[in-house]
């Protein structure tokens, strides 16, 4: 493996350009706002340019297009771990973790609108700040990924129980952004989906009956025609993906996430990866990179908030995406164990808690949704997002946890 390779698997790994441009963001915000923005809204195409009447800015590009692929990716791994070997797969091997990612929503929703009376109750705006409840309930897949690498060590089973809490809990985050979080002027209008994404659901059938394998017809042809369809409907198009992805061929078992950085170049030659062939794993193996990368356009296009915007709202997001995680699966999944569904072998309560901690990161989905919560010229989009780039802290928050209770990376335990 190149050098180059190295740095390149290096950047995906630790997610460094998505945090390079939340700190890029947060720099240029609190240098120059305006200038900032000028950048964030330039119009690429020129001034009246338009998408179905939409600006052609770079921050539609990057939210409404960009993020598509974003989105695909996440809807990959959800197709993958319904298949055989999969974590969804059968139903009753995910219990536990799917009672957790219940919770892992609720207890978020539930610190929100608690903190809500207790903060903003009687305040004229509380309709406002009531409508972003939806912000911390996703976690950040890859952070909260590799933040439990560190934490458990890379075999330890609360990785994967985290992997498919986040996976299934951002799977209900997009839920959201569709019905919860469309634009207040423009009501939606299902029926455009019967006339663009539904023909492009049935166009990527049956290109999977004519065994078409490769990726790139299923994306330029039904997705073109899903991305209208959600824009003419008024939903948000970044989830124009969704719908297409599982039509794509794939293996005929769960091949695992993230597993391209962890293999073996002897794997590799001795054909440990069934799935090299599959469109359903070449589609995220071809654009893993790309989207990684351009997370760092994601983050600076979304992050940049001036300090000096941080109020209640803040707090709020903080606390409910850190708080209201770690009270949500640590009561929904402690329960289920009580009632016969238990935990992952290895895994005990404590290992639990701070699982609940790593997915109160909730950076990229959460600064996605903070945008749709409330509106650009809303007073509280900045504070908002301050709070989901803060629940960055989530990542010391476990180590420190971790350490109290005696947690060591598997491969040093004793």
């Amino acid at each position: 493996m190149s050098k180059f390779q190295k740095t390149l698997n290096i950047l995906m790994e630790f997610s460094l350009p998505l945090i390079f441009g939340v700190i890029a963001a947060l720099i240029a915000a609190n240098v120059d706002y305006h200038a900032y923005h000028v950048i964030v809204d330039y119009p690429v195409l020129g001034e009246g340019a338009e998408i179905l009447g939409h600006p052609i800015t770079a921050h539609f590009l990057i939210n409404d297009i960009f993020m598509v692929f974003f989105f695909g990716i996440a809807a990959k791994e959800i197709t993958e771990a319904c298949l055989p070997g999969g974590d969804l797969n059968p139903p009753s091997k995910a219990i536990n973790p799917l009672l957790g990612t219940i919770g892992g929503v609720a207890g978020p929703v539930g610190t929100y609108f608690l903190m809500l009376y207790l903060i903003y109750d009687g305040h004229p705006d509380f309709d406002a700040v009531a409508n972003g409840w939806g912000v911390p309930t996703a976690t950040d897949i890859a952070l909260a990924w590799l933040v439990a690498r560190l934490v458990f060590g890379a075999k330890h089973p609360a990785v994967n129980f985290l992997l498919l809490l986040a996976v299934a809990d951002d799977a209900i985050g997009l839920g959201i952004i569709a019905v919860f979080y469309g634009d207040p002027n423009n009501p939606a209008a299902p029926e455009y989906l019967l006339y663009f994404t539904v023909p492009a659901m049935v166009i990527a059938y049956i290109l999977r009956k004519k065994q078409v394998m490769a990726w790139f017809p299923y994306i330029l042809i039904a997705w073109t025609l899903s991305w209208v369809g959600f824009i003419m409907a008024h939903l948000h198009p970044a989830l124009a993906l969704v719908p297409i992805v599982p039509f794509l061929p794939g293996p005929s078992r769960d091949t695992g996430m993230f597993t391209a950085e962890d293999e073996t170049d002897q794997e590799h030659q001795a054909g440990h990866h069934e799935h090299d062939h599959s469109p359903l794993h070449n589609f995220e193996h071809n654009l893993k990179l790309p989207v990684d990368i351009g997370l760092f356009f994601f983050a600076f296009a979304n992050a940049g908030v001036e300090f000096a915007s941080v109020n209640g709202v803040t707090w709020m997001i903080l606390c409910s995406l850190i708080v209201g995680k770690v009270i949500g699966i640590g009561l929904f999944s402690g329960l289920g164990a009580k009632i016969g569904f238990p935990l992952p072998d290895g895994m005990t309560f404590k290992h639990l808690i701070v699982a609940g901690i790593i997915a109160g990161l909730g950076l990229t989905v959460a600064l996605f949704v903070a945008g749709e919560a409330f509106p650009g010229d809303s007073a509280y989009q900045g504070p908002a997002k301050m709070g989901a780039v803060l629940s960055a802290g989530a990542a010391f928050l476990a180590i420190v946890v971790a350490r109290v209770f005696g947690i060591k990376p598997l491969k040093d335990a004793a």
